[in-house]
């Protein structure tokens, strides 16, 4: 079988090897490939065996065990594909950052070709060296989960918004400070120091400082608005596989999120503004308009406030008994199947196979697994608004409760059905 594939290990140009970052990214492509195939097999109706291609209920049954044993192998090989990123990644995190002071040396020596080397070139260049350096000690300690990246990635494992601006604006600052702090140890007593000593002061630099605090205290408080709400089970969070770029302007479907491109786009600019101010003037912090900083204010209240609205729990509308063509209008009764309608069966990030062979129904005492029912490209069932499962033998006749469990372990509200004998 076309699954099987993904066993196979070479050391050619296809490694699958879970040692290497390409390994383990090819081993992923190539089992996601090999589910692919098994999946639009299924759904051509080839592959089944004659011993359950007889009963469309066995045959269903078999489908879906196949193919959810396939999806945790494709999530499995997602998941060690992501740890070789993430290690990748922060080595060449700290390369970037090496490769910016470079730059900056070079910016500056062909600054100074016409105006001379001067004491404030000298202190940028020394700040940026000394930045680089602690950032990459810090990388060094979170090597495994990202290097520099790992502050910004939340507890689902995507790149948090609330947290990467926060953390530019931080650096910016940091920057910023480093300046005419070493050019204050190098200067001696003069006008020069208290020029400096000038641009230090408090309230020249309020703006800066109030965006800095706001940005930092919304990171916080969405921390607790996500955490209050996944306790409360009024937000479902499942984990992504690895951080990705996007994330900073999608949600965690992979759509995207006004509230969250807004917050960057605003930030972006105003954070552009800030360095060429900087640039203009290194010997003081970066002095924001107040019109830039309510700016920056209003942006952030509007991305606060799409986290209090954002989420909801599964709902079960009703639940019916399914007809085939031809079928009489009867009770439901134990072997047949039901469709339960309602909203947020498949929450954002559950779309892959292995999470949508996570939605439990529970009927009664009886927990059903729902069947995946395969087509070309995709499934028929689970879908975000209708589930169909059979109801066990187990269930006893007369009224009984039906509930939904989504991927993310949050319970839907109950509807009774009656069970004929």
């Amino acid at each position: 079988m076309a699954v099987q594939e993904i066993h196979r290990t070479t050391h050619g140009g296809g490694c699958t090897c879970d040692d290497c970052p390409h390994g383990a990214r090819e081993g992923h492509r190539r089992a996601a490939l090999a589910f692919q195939e098994q999946r639009d097999e299924f759904a051509a109706g080839q592959g089944l065996p004659a011993a359950v291609a007889r009963s469309a209920g066995a045959s269903r049954q078999w489908v879906s065990d196949e193919l959810t044993q396939s999806a945790r192998t494709v999530a499995d090989r997602g998941r060690e594909a992501g740890h070789s990123w993430l290690y990748l990644l922060s080595r060449r995190a700290v390369l970037a950052v090496w490769i910016a002071a470079g730059l900056l040396l070079l910016v500056q020596v062909g600054t100074a070709l016409g105006t001379g080397w001067s004491a404030a070139r000298t202190a940028g260049l020394l700040a940026a060296l000394l930045l680089a350096g602690l950032l990459t000690v810090a990388a060094r300690a979170q090597t495994v989960r990202g290097g520099l990246l790992a502050p910004l990635v939340g507890e689902d494992n995507r790149l948090s918004t609330s947290k990467a601006v926060p953390c530019a604006w931080l650096l910016l600052t940091a920057f910023a400070a480093l300046l005419p702090a070493l050019r204050l140890a190098a200067s001696g007593p003069g006008p020069e120091r208290e020029a400096l000593y000038q641009g230090l002061e408090l309230w020249r630099a309020v703006p800066l400082l109030a965006v800095v605090a706001l940005t930092s205290a919304v990171a916080v408080l969405v921390r607790r608005v996500v955490s209050v709400r996944i306790l409360g089970q009024r937000l479902q969070k499942l984990p992504a596989d690895r951080p990705r770029g996007a994330d900073l302007l999608t949600d965690d479907s992979g759509r995207g999120s006004f509230p969250d491109a807004q917050y960057v786009l605003v930030s972006t600019v105003v954070l552009t503004y800030a360095a060429v101010s900087l640039a203009r003037f290194p010997d003081r912090l970066p002095r924001l308009p107040w019109a830039l900083a309510l700016l920056v204010a209003l942006s952030a209240a509007v991305y606060l406030a799409a986290k209090y609205a954002e989420g909801s729990r599964p709902l079960v509308l009703s639940v019916v008994r399914t007809r085939e063509p031809g079928d009489l209008d009867a009770p439901v009764r134990t072997g047949d199947d039901i469709e339960i309608r309602g909203v947020g069966f498949v929450p954002p990030g559950a779309h892959t196979p292995e999470m949508l062979a996570r939605l439990v129904v529970r009927i009664g005492a009886v927990h059903v697994h729902v069947p995946l029912v395969p087509v070309a490209g995709g499934f028929t069932n689970p879908s975000d608004t209708v589930l169909v499962v059979p109801v066990p033998a187990d269930v006893e006749p007369g009224r009984t409760d039906v509930s939904v469990v989504t991927a993310a372990g949050v319970e839907s509200n109950r509807c009774a059905i009656d069970v004929a004998e």
